[in-house]
């Protein structure tokens, strides 16, 4: 007779082996390349071009309200300068200077990759206008790939605000981005944003799709809630008892959360049909 973890296993290995050719879920994405800009404050705007001044629309942005304005600026590190860097608006509570590595090279500067808004411990970066110069401590990222998208598609496509996904681009060199962050939030357009450097490495232009490949959030990684954080959950429920959760149990399994206990083994193809049938996998204590 054979071992019915070891068969568990065998089961599990196969349908992983036929889902190369048939993923669980795919969606596709549209991708947006955003080159090097700055985004200022309404006391910093004052400084580079004057008092009171107001930017100008130049062009409407696919993110709803944003525009890239009729303004330029120039910007300088220790070993050169980059001219007409184009102003993005409206202003914002901090300003904030977005490069390539290949501009920051240019400068000789060494920004770390950040969240757009993540400031602290950034670059340093002097920016020049026509009425004034300021210099930043800090302001100066080179701006992580991420995704806007608005919380009804967050919810088509399995998002986490603050989650991660991968996204794959076929081209004539095809390319593979690792952590894309997602960023939820009623004023945005779904879209992925990459910058110059990595359009340039896939041959990617504006307009160009990708595909959503694989499905992270850091707290699969970490590893999953426990039923102490889900306090009204602690009674009127039925624990998994098996040893091994395979992708079979999860699609046979009737409820919305899969209650399984610390020794209990779950296999990725497993998290990956409960993400897709919208279950949630609970460990306990007992």
């Amino acid at each position: 007779m054979e071992h019915p973890l070891l068969q568990s296993i065998v089961e599990e290995v196969l349908q992983q082996l036929s889902e190369k050719q048939a993923p669980l879920e795919q969606h596709l994405i549209p991708i947006a390349v955003s080159a090097r800009h700055v985004h200022v404050s309404e006391k910093d705007l004052a400084v580079l071009f004057g008092a009171s001044y107001q930017l100008r629309i130049k062009k409407r942005l696919s993110q709803p309200n944003q525009f890239a304005a009729e303004e330029t600026v120039t910007i300088a590190g220790p070993k050169g300068t980059i001219e007409r860097v184009r102003v993005l608006g409206p202003v914002r509570k901090q300003t904030q200077v977005e490069v390539s590595i290949t501009d920051a090279k240019k400068l000789g500067l060494d920004p770390p990759v950040r969240q757009s808004g993540h400031l602290n411990g950034s670059s340093p970066v002097t920016i020049i206008g026509p009425k004034g110069s300021l210099y930043l401590q800090e302001g100066l990222i080179i701006a992580q790939s991420h995704i806007h998208t608005n919380p009804a598609d967050a919810k088509k496509f399995g998002f986490e605000d603050g989650g991660f996904v991968t996204v794959q681009v076929d081209t004539a060199r095809p390319i593979t981005f690792e952590r894309v962050l997602v960023r939820v939030s009623p004023s945005y357009m779904t879209e992925m944003h990459i910058d110059t450097d990595e359009a340039n490495t896939g041959l990617i232009q504006t307009g160009q799709p990708g595909r959503i490949i694989i499905h992270r959030q850091p707290k699969v990684i970490q590893g999953s809630p426990k039923i102490t954080d889900f306090p009204e959950e602690r009674s009127n429920h039925q624990v998994f008892g098996g040893k091994l959760l395979t992708d079979h149990e999860v699609q046979k399994y009737v409820g919305e959360t899969i209650y399984i206990k610390k020794m209990s083994i779950v296999t990725p193809l497993a998290r990956d049909t409960a993400r897709v049938t919208g279950k949630k996998i609970v460990i306990i204590d007992a």
